[in-house]
């Protein structure tokens, strides 16, 4: 079965549901074996109470705008069915999930996130990848060289589709091989272009390699530009 994730981000009314804040947008994206399907999420809620300036601040998402907008009771059901089986990526997810079971506990009968999803938070990674470092979306954007130039606010759908991007880079390391000898010995008279590999997992499943042409070659090394401008070392040009 295909890989499934979403890729989520919310903007809320202040900083913590304990004390009444809510959500007020979220947004999300579908990615499949590592490749956006360009299926998506996103919704404006009304919080059924004020948003605090400093979180408007941060978002620029005002009273006015969210007064004819959907309740979280309306739009429940439909984020429920869109994030179920998914494992959702999310930067700083104990924010995020904390907020979502917050909703779902306030509407009664409704799974906590963890009951229908596995979470990924990529702030926990970013810091055991990138100790000592700053590493919120800004900086790890920097980092990655991933243009976020058109981020003025925050934004639910906007930095979903941003960490998207940082989740790829971040986790694209090559995966671990084991290389036989006979692999690469033409005995049968095969096309040399052509190898097979173990790869070393449970059932020893075999893939079939075929060697990328000029073509593929030449995106290989922009990509390969791309991630040495945002963190200085790229293992492939050792």
């Amino acid at each position: 079965m295909a890989d499934r994730l979403v890729i989520l981000d919310t903007e809320t009314t202040g900083i913590d549901p304990k004390q009444g804040h809510r959500i007020i947008e979220i947004g999300c994206v579908e990615m499949i074996d590592r490749k956006l399907t360009n299926r998506h999420f996103h919704v404006y809620v009304n919080p059924e109470r004020e948003v605090e300036i400093e979180a408007f601040n941060v978002h620029g998402i005002s009273n006015e705008f969210l007064s004819d907008k959907p309740v979280f009771r309306d739009v429940a059901q439909d984020f429920l069915e869109f994030i179920k089986g998914a494992e959702l990526i999310i930067h700083n997810a104990p924010f995020d999930v904390g907020f979502m079971d917050h909703e779902f506990s306030l509407l009664g009968g409704m799974p906590k996130t963890n009951d229908v999803c596995t979470v990924f938070d990529t702030l926990q990674f970013a810091r055991k990848k990138h100790p000592g470092q700053k590493n919120n979306l800004d900086a790890l954007c920097r980092r990655y060289g991933i243009d976020n130039s058109h981020r003025e606010l925050h934004g639910a759908l906007l930095d979903s589709e941003i960490l998207a991007d940082v989740y790829l880079l971040m986790t694209g390391g090559q995966t671990s091989l084991g290389l036989s000898n006979d692999d690469f010995n033409n005995k049968d008279g095969a096309d040399s272009s052509a190898w097979t590999i173990r790869r070393l997992d449970s059932d020893r499943s075999m893939l079939k390699v075929i060697r990328a042409n000029d073509s593929e070659l030449e995106l290989h090394d922009e990509r390969l530009d791309l991630i040495e401008r945002g963190s200085g070392r790229v293992l492939w040009r050792q």
